[in-house]
């Protein structure tokens, strides 16, 4: 066999039609010129994104950047593959079969899938949330956002674990961006005093605590407070009030902690007594004997049991 033959042959291999799409013939070759497209795509965005995430590194406003590092990824990889269906020849008015096709998959089970990445979108270009922000949501969960994809958001906790979340929790849900704006927040540390406490040892001893926290922890510019919020069933109860800054807002059960530790101490270093729950019983009746008579009836069918 001849150069020419084993050409020949493999020409008509890669020319050989697979299916049809429409108007179209789909071949290895066509699929191949597809792929091609693709991958001249997908180095186009890593070029744009390697220039955008420089700019991250260089510039404070890296929220922007980052949504537009996304959209630009995702944008250039659909232009792409579009324009290699088109270098095939095929007829965009063929692709309302797929759409028709798409809709009964949607119906089928995937409304989910579909609601996550379009919720991908819709997180991208509103901003609500941007990498690095410290995030809760209504289930409980926190943590600090580390990637926000097309179909899930990458959250890290306080403890290192990394947590995928479905897009639409977000845009469905209460989310709490602890971070948004002011990059401080104000604690409240509930806590309770034995009835007949004197209210101003009990500000003293909050305020002390909250001199006493590590370094860095409080923000300087704003005031601590101790509130009186109620009288309890076994307490009066307050609340330590504190403006925390932006890296102890990250560790919030660490920061707590830590004004626990100082506030228990500083409460017994005043010699303020802190309650536990009791119950007082009080005898009216028994057996139609009253008041201090029942108890003494009641002390003597003691004793007289604890003799026998």
């Amino acid at each position: 066999m001849s150069w020419a033959d084993v050409w020949r042959v493999v020409t008509e291999t890669f020319h050989y039609r697979l299916f049809s799409l429409g108007s179209a013939n789909i071949s290895l070759s066509a699929l191949l010129q597809i792929v091609l497209f693709l991958a001249i795509a997908y180095a186009l965005s890593r070029g744009l994104r390697g220039v955008l995430k420089r700019l991250q590194r260089s510039q404070r406003a890296t929220g922007a950047l980052y949504t537009l590092d996304r959209l630009t990824h995702y944008v250039v990889i659909i232009i792409g593959f579009f324009i290699g269906l088109s270098s095939i020849g095929i007829d965009f008015t063929a692709f309302a079969v797929v759409a028709g096709a798409l809709g009964i998959g949607v119906g089928l089970g995937l409304q989910q899938l579909v609601a996550n990445f379009f919720s991908g979108i819709v997180l991208l270009l509103d901003r609500s949330f941007t990498v690095g922000d410290f995030v809760e949501l209504s289930n409980g969960l926190r943590g600090e956002v580390k990637r926000i994809n097309i179909r899930t958001t990458l959250l890290t906790t306080t403890d290192g674990v990394d947590i995928v979340v479905p897009n639409s929790e977000f845009v469905n849900g209460q989310v709490i961006n602890w971070t948004l704006n002011d990059q401080s927040s104000r604690f409240h540390v509930p806590f309770g005093v034995a009835y007949g406490s004197d209210k101003n040892l009990v500000r003293e001893a909050g305020l002390e605590a909250a001199r006493a926290v590590a370094e860095g922890l409080l923000d300087p510019d704003k005031s601590s407070a101790v509130w009186f919020v109620g009288f309890g069933d076994s307490s009066l109860n307050f609340e330590l009030v504190v403006w925390v800054q932006a890296g102890a807002v990250r560790r919030p059960a660490s920061t707590v902690a830590q004004l626990l530790w100082e506030l228990h101490s500083a409460l017994i270093g005043k010699g303020i007594e802190i309650p536990f729950p009791q119950r007082d019983l009080h005898l009216r009746s028994f057996f139609g004997r009253k008041d201090g008579d029942a108890l003494a009836w009641i002390a003597g069918g003691l004793e007289t049991w604890a003799r026998s």
